[in-house]
C-alpha cells in the first residue's frame, strides 16, 4: 500500500513539468540568435559602407591630374601644372605654434605657396629671393605662404616636436618673415603632386593659379609671375 501512494507523488518525472522547464530555454536561444543576427547585419552595413567611401574616395583621386615637365618653345623644360587657370585647393594647415592657418584667409591678396623642406639645397638658394620680394610687394597686398614637405609624425608627440623644431631651426635662420605651415604633403594629390623642392604656385587675388614653377629657377622668373598675380 505504501509503494503506490509515493509514486503518485513522485513529481520530477512528471512529462508536464520538463515541458514546462524546456519552453523558456528555446525562448532564450531564439532571442540570442536574433540578437546576434542583428548585430552581424548592423556590422556589415556598416563595413560596406566604409568601403564604399573609401573606393569613392580612391576614384576621386585617381581623376586628380598630375603636374609634369615639358621643353618649351626655346627647348627649356617647364612646369606644366593641371592647375594654372583654376581655383587654388582650399586647405588649412598648422603653423609651427599649432595654429590653423586657411588660404581662404588671404582672400584678396595675391599669394605664392610655396612647398620646400629643410633637406632641399636648392631650397635654401631660393628662400632669400622669396624674402625679399615679399617685402618688395607686401604693400601691393602680396604675401608668401610657405608649406614645409618635411615628414610630420602625428602619432609619437617626441617626434612630431623634434620635427618642429628642425624647422622652425631653419625658419630661424633663414631669417623667413612669412608664415610657414606644416603637413605640406598632405596636399601632394590635390596639388597635381609634389615631386620635387622647390614647388611653387603663384594665386591672383580671385584665388586662381595664374602660374607654377617646379625646381630652381631665378629671382626674375619669380618676380614675372608674382606681378601675374597682383595683375600689373
Amino acid at each position: 500500500m505504501g509503494r503506490p501512494a509515493a509514486s503518485i507523488g513522485w513529481a520530477p518525472n512528471c512529462p508536464y513539468n520538463k515541458a514546462e522547464r524546456r519552453i523558456p530555454v528555446k525562448r532564450n536561444t531564439l532571442v540570442i540568435t536574433a540578437v546576434l543576427f542583428i548585430l552581424a547585419v548592423f556590422a556589415w552595413a556598416g563595413w560596406a559602407n566604409w568601403e564604399l567611401r573609401r573606393q569613392a574616395g580612391e576614384r576621386r583621386l585617381a581623376l586628380v591630374a598630375q603636374g609634369e615637365l615639358a621643353p618649351d618653345a626655346a627647348g627649356e623644360a617647364q612646369y606644366l601644372s593641371p592647375l594654372k587657370g583654376k581655383p587654388a585647393p582650399e586647405f588649412a594647415l598648422e603653423d609651427l605654434s599649432g595654429k590653423k592657418v586657411s588660404l581662404a584667409s588671404y582672400k584678396g591678396k595675391a599669394v605664392l605657396i610655396n612647398f620646400w623642406a629643410t633637406w632641399c639645397g636648392p631650397c635654401k638658394i631660393e628662400t632669400p629671393w622669396l624674402i625679399e620680394l615679399r617685402n618688395q610687394y607686401a604693400a601691393q597686398g602680396f604675401e608668401v605662404l610657405g608649406v614645409s614637405t618635411d615628414d610630420i609624425d602625428r602619432v609619437d608627440p617626441q617626434k612630431l616636436s623634434d620635427e618642429k623644431k628642425e624647422i622652425a631651426q631653419f625658419v630661424e635662420q633663414m631669417h623667413i618673415p612669412y608664415p610657414v605651415l606644416i603637413d605640406g604633403d598632405s596636399l601632394s594629390k590635390p596639388y597635381g603632386g609634389l615631386d620635387a623642392m622647390p614647388t611653387s604656385f603663384f594665386v591672383d587675388r580671385n584665388g586662381t593659379v595664374v602660374a607654377a614653377q617646379m625646381g630652381l629657377t631665378s629671382k626674375d622668373d619669380i618676380e614675372a609671375n608674382i606681378k601675374k598675380a597682383l595683375g600689373d
